[in-house]
């Protein structure tokens, strides 16, 4: 057993798998502490590599392309200090963290793992149900449907169309971007009817405009995760699938269409249309959201 301990977090090879655990400390990240521990197989990984900085070490760990879920929900853009395959080596420790990284360096060559992106999720990705308050509402995920409950900030036209619901068999892809503090964020979910959508994050239903503490923000990469593991692996289908799939008509059925419905359907349009009068939106953004609202009816 190979194994390093720092304040920042714990990693232990046994040969086969890299145990990763974050430590407890404050100065670890919200989103790392709530990712919790992870276990990493020997395939999933392409390298490891100690970096020396100036007053202290970082021991990295690389992921092959495809093997995990978080990774490919987040695009590979999550911020560095929130990334659970690297560790922070005090420099009286970066002898043990050199050993830990020729332990799964010398694994790599024995097993013999292939460079190539991997075939399908070698990791499970976080556990469901999920649910994470953001600054734009609260996004949750049971494993078969997303449900966004917009916060009383989100923009009008959000809230004139209610709560979404998005059936797992209607998603095409997850679209995560990281809140900087200087930039806003997102969180999109694609489905097969607006994946060409064009509506800027903060009026579009189908995502979540990250604009407050990125701190808080950042674990709506958790949902983006949960989501991407239950979705087909990206080499699963070719670009010609993937373009029926984005045209291939919902699977979920439609509501049926009761009083109740009816009444806030006209309700809804109602706002959109004022929102339209007021100059919020615009004719294309009045349109687009318009159809949405309809498709949700």
């Amino acid at each position: 057993m190979a194994e390093i301990i720092q304040r920042d977090g714990t990693w232990a090879f046994d040969g086969s798998t890299v145990r990763i655990t974050p430590g407890l400390h404050r100065s670890v990240p919200l989103f790392r502490q709530t990712y919790g521990e992870i276990a990493v197989p020997i395939e999933a990984v392409s390298a490891v590599a100690l970096e020396p900085e100036r007053k202290r070490g970082r021991l990295r760990l690389r992921l092959r392309e495809g093997a995990d879920p978080l990774l490919q929900g987040t695009g590979g853009r999550l911020p560095d200090a929130a990334d659970p395959y690297r560790l922070t080596v005090d420099v009286d420790r970066t002898g043990v963290a050199e050993y830990v990284a020729e332990e799964i360096r010398q694994a790599l060559l024995l097993e013999q793992i292939p460079k190539e992106p991997a075939k399908a999720y070698l990791l499970p990705g976080p556990p469901v149900p999920v649910s994470v308050r953001s600054s734009d509402g609260t996004v949750s995920f049971d494993g078969t449907q997303v449900r966004i409950d917009w916060a009383d900030t989100s923009e009008r036209v959000k809230r004139a169309t209610g709560p979404r619901i998005i059936g797992l068999g209607d998603l095409v892809q997850v679209e995560w971007l990281p809140n900087s503090g200087h930039e806003d964020g997102f969180l999109r979910f694609a489905t097969r009817e607006t994946v060409f959508s064009k509506l800027p994050p903060e009026k579009d239903p189908y995502a979540l405009d990250l604009w407050g503490s990125p701190r808080r923000d950042l674990l709506t990469a958790l949902v983006a995760a949960a989501v991407t593991a239950r979705l087909p692996h990206p080499s699963s289908r070719t670009p010609a699938e993937s373009d029926a799939y984005a045209h291939a008509p919902g699977a979920a059925p439609a509501p049926s269409r009761t009083a109740d419905h009816h009444d806030v359907l006209l309700r809804r349009l109602r706002e959109l249309g004022r929102l339209h009068r007021d100059g919020v939106l615009t004719d294309e953004e009045f349109a687009r959201t318009k159809a949405v609202v309809l498709r949700g009816f």
